[in-house]
């Protein structure tokens, strides 16, 4: 599996346009080579460190062919005429949450990266775009993005090439885990493979854990609201 970075995005925490509300969201293509570090690019920045960033959040992938599908789905935006909208730190054709899977190794110029999980969307996102039920949309469709942990710091820059050099568990793909978390939501014997994922952030095992104990579901409303 190997795929060219078209773009590599970052940002500066500001306000959302057309709104006061601060955030990283809003990212630029950079034509330089940047360092990666444990905590994600140089010059990069997240508003709410305790939502946003930290090392499981270092960097976030989108896929761009998922663009088209959106302007299907919400029309045509402004937002969507180039890579960043989401957000996304790296933006590529050809890899999905269909493909990728927890654990999966990447080398990207000097830096080794490994898919964390999947991309929890927040309110944010309806602000971005405009629309107001845009994170409870993302979170249905199952088009998240993805985040990444940086095993081994280093140069990367636009052009250079996502290569995929080790799978810890194939089998669990983002996609798997996204139906184990807002579909198939009570399967036991998804969550209990879900939670044996010694590689899957605490956070997010402990959905699988909690839901195997009480067999219910958490409320997502306050993140996909702001309410």
């Amino acid at each position: 599996m190997k795929t060219k970075v078209d773009q590599l995005l970052v940002g500066s925490v500001q306000a959302i346009p057309g709104h006061e509300v601060k955030s990283g969201i809003v990212k630029r293509p950079v034509m330089s080579r940047l360092m990666l570090r444990k905590d994600g690019f140089e010059t990069d920045a997240q508003a709410d460190l305790k939502h946003h960033g930290g090392l499981a959040k270092a960097v976030h992938h989108y896929p761009f062919e998922h663009y088209e599908s959106w302007c299907e789905l919400i029309g045509e935006q402004a937002v969507l005429s180039q890579p960043g909208a989401f957000g996304e730190n790296i933006s590529t054709t050809g890899l999905t949450e269909q493909s990728v899977a927890i654990g999966d190794r990447f080398r990207f110029g000097d830096a080794l990266i490994e898919v964390s999980q999947g991309r929890q969307p927040c309110w944010k996102l309806n602000l971005r775009f405009g629309v107001p039920s845009m994170a409870k949309q993302v979170q249905k469709s199952g088009m998240t993005g993805w985040y990444y942990r940086v095993l081994e710091e280093g140069y990367c820059e636009a052009g250079q090439e996502l290569e995929l050099v080790e799978r810890i568990s194939p089998d669990w793909t983002l996609h798997r885990l996204w139906k184990t978390l807002y579909v198939d939501v009570l399967n036991r014997e998804e969550l209990a493979g879900m939670a044996a994922l010694e590689h899957l952030p605490d956070g997010w095992r402990g959905y699988a854990e909690r839901r195997l104990q009480t067999m219910q579901v958490e409320d997502w409303s306050k993140r996909l609201t702001g309410k």
